[in-house]
């Protein structure tokens, strides 16, 4: 996890607070899923609130962060977030 957590920061996430999975209009949000404290899959926040992501090679799809936890993916285990960089600062 912690090369995941590294990867983003040099994109310029950073890690939010726990339980901090709500939008907020100035920051882009990724997910980061985890199972046996493995990374298996990631999110992206639309500005809807709403999520998505690519599953294999599928199409992206739209979903919450509790629909695709289970035995594939694991659970959410990591947010982080950056500042919007399309709002002026």
């Amino acid at each position: 996890m912690e090369a995941f957590v590294a990867a983003f920061g040099l994109l310029g996430y950073e890690l939010c607070e726990a339980g901090d999975e709500a939008l907020a209009p100035r920051y882009e949000k990724v997910a980061i899923y985890a199972k046996d404290d493995r990374p298996t899959h990631a999110a992206r926040q639309l500005q809807t609130g709403e999520w998505t992501s690519k599953c294999g090679s599928l199409e992206d799809i739209t979903h919450t962060l509790e629909g695709l936890q289970g035995s594939s993916y694991g659970a959410p285990a990591v947010v982080m977030r950056r500042r919007r960089r399309d709002l002026p600062q």
